[in-house]
């Protein structure tokens, strides 16, 4: 079965995508006639070499992201991970020397239909008298023995590009540009690995790979790598990848070592998320840092993909100073990123954190007794929490992403660790500010928030007294701050319906001789008929609103997981008679 592309026609894509990109790009100009991009502003650079690359469609933004000044003068581009056609490749050559430009240079990755189609256009064209010269990129270190066709052309071209062009900016000559770029390309490698295959438009995906398979040392265009690996974590990936390419005994490896200065690039390979990308990015960094290397330079996007593969390549480049000045110098290509031009290595990454207000001393704190009666009450919640955490995420795959459970859990640890560090503040509202903060901080998700802005609400009334119509009034300021923010309400099918029944309740301890727990047994009891209606409620609000109402057939989990707090709270105090 092919796999679905995003296409008007599979054989016009190429085309087609080319031509969104200029159209989006005033500093890109098609050539009429053929697959080529050219700067816009060409006639500007009579007297100076002009660069030119290119290859098979499908790298984006390779190569055409890679125009302005500074790197490329223009790129011809063939169908996917199809070579271009030699006739355009020497319409572009023409182009460019017809502007009054004094030399052209090929930037050709190793690819046997790249090295024939580029070299026979760059003989024609020196038979017509314009003087040309190609480099050819081999950057894999992915073979450990030296194959007959050399190391394959992979995401380190795009340095060369760079390196090329600033050259070619600051007016250096055609030759001494043909073997600057020589020299730094030997310097330099790449590895990629892969979570599973990609598929050209109109056909299957090129390889298989297992659930529990890596495809290590892969090339970019849908071919295998030299080995499969069993799936591991981001570290053990990355500290694999650089242990092979910096082994002295793989012919293609990259000579860096304790003490060597490098420009890093992660490169996605254009389906790998950017969390993963960051998180692939962070390993590379550790692990070169523990090995000694210093990093000049980290580049983390997409430079040169391989349609929607899942994974990345690393390369590394080694540099010195006038190496790293090349890296540095101003480009107006798209799709070169804008790196800060300081070392990564030795750069401070944190700063302390803001100092807490100090706390001023509350009127309302009682003594031992109410503060263990607290730890009771907090244990016996907690415990609730953590017995409901696979029924609340069965509730929540009908209208969430089933973890409202989990979220929870992760609350009621978060309240146990911390009540294993001591006592609780022994003030009510300080009590319920230090329980928002670390539901704000290790919750999560929405209802972290939401439980943060109720608590931190309630604690307000309760600075100045804390007599049963003062906690009326608590829940009432919770409430409010959760309507107001959350943007939920009664009858919403959400956490406020079973809170709100109860705050109703509540309403009669304002009341002169309201008793505490006749009042709260309602309000629990009105929550949790609350939460149980909720399954016949059109959801108004959070993500259930955007399901079908035929769909949702159960509670809210939202609802019944504030229940069974209240529920909590009530068996605590009735056990310890207060």
């Amino acid at each position: 079965m092919t796999s679905k592309k995003l296409v008007n026609t599979v054989a016009g894509c190429a085309d087609d995508a080319l031509a969104g990109l200029v159209a989006c790009n005033p500093n890109l100009h098609l050539l009429q006639g053929h697959r080529v991009a050219l700067r816009s502003d060409l006639d500007s650079l009579k007297g100076r070499v002009a660069l030119l690359s290119g290859g098979g469609s499908g790298h984006e933004p390779a190569h055409a992201g890679f125009v302005g000044k500074g790197m490329l003068t223009g790129v011809i581009a063939g169908a996917v991970f199809t070579s271009p056609a030699v006739g355009s490749i020497l319409a572009a050559i023409r182009a460019v020397a017809q502007a009054g430009t004094v030399g052209t240079l090929l930037i050709v990755k190793n690819y046997t239909g790249d090295r024939l189609n580029f070299g026979l256009a760059r003989e024609q064209a020196r038979a017509e008298g314009i003087p040309v010269e190609m480099v050819v990129i081999g950057d894999d270190s992915a073979f450990t023995v030296l194959k007959k066709a050399g190391r394959r052309g992979l995401g380190g071209t795009v340095l060369i590009h760079k390196v090329a062009g600033a050259l070619a900016e600051a007016g250096v000559g055609l030759e001494e540009i043909t073997n600057r770029v020589s020299v730094v390309a030997k310097a330099m490698g790449t590895l990629g690995v892969s979570l599973s295959s990609c598929s050209v438009p109109g056909s299957r995906p090129t390889f298989e790979l297992s659930p529990d398979e890596v495809e290590l040392g892969l090339g970019i265009h849908g071919e295998a790598g030299v080995r499969r690996i069993k799936m591991a974590s981001a570290d053990e990936i990355v500290t694999l990848m650089l242990d092979h390419m910096t082994n002295s005994s793989n012919v293609s490896h990259v000579p860096v070592q304790s003490g060597s200065s490098v420009v890093l690039m992660v490169n996605n390979l254009g389906g790998l998320s950017f969390l993963e990308l960051g998180i692939m990015a962070d390993a590379a960094v550790r692990s070169l840092e523990g090995r000694g290397v210093k990093i000049a330079r980290a580049l983390v996007g997409t430079f040169m993909s391989a349609l929607e593969m899942p994974g990345i390549s690393l390369t590394l480049l080694l540099v010195d100073e006038p190496l790293l000045k090349l890296i540095d110098a101003e480009t107006t290509a798209s799709a070169w990123p804008n790196v800060a031009k300081v070392s990564v290595t030795g750069r401070k990454r944190s700063r302390a954190a803001p100092a807490e207000p100090l706390e001023v001393p509350d009127s309302t704190a009682t003594g031992g007794l109410a503060s263990r009666q607290t730890v009771l009450v907090l244990e016996r919640v907690c415990a609730t929490l953590l017995g409901l955490e696979e029924h609340l995420n069965a509730l929540d795959r009908a209208a969430g992403d089933g973890d409202c459970g989990t979220t929870h859990s992760r609350a009621a640890r978060a309240i146990q660790g911390w009540l294993k560090e001591g006592p609780p503040p022994a003030s009510p509202a300080q009590l319920l500010s230090k329980l928002s903060f670390l539901l704000l901080e290790k919750m999560g998700g929405s209802s972290g928030a939401l439980y943060g802005l109720f608590l931190t609400a309630a604690a307000q009334p309760l600075k100045v007294k804390t007599d049963l119509p003062a906690w009326s009034a608590a829940m009432d300021a919770g409430l409010e701050a959760m309507q107001k923010y959350g943007k939920a309400a009664p009858g919403d099918r959400t956490m406020l319906d079973s809170l709100w029944a109860a705050g109703q309740e509540l309403q009669a301890w304002k009341s002169p001789g309201a008793n505490l727990f006749r009042v709260l047994t309602k309000a629990v009891q009105s929550a949790e008929a609350a939460a149980e209606a909720t399954k016949t409620m059109e959801a108004g609000a959070g993500r259930a609103s955007y399901i079908s109402s035929a769909r949702l057939d159960q509670p809210d989990p939202g609802a019944v997981a504030t229940a069974a707090i209240l529920r909590a709270i009530l068996e605590a105090l009735q056990h310890e008679g207060v």
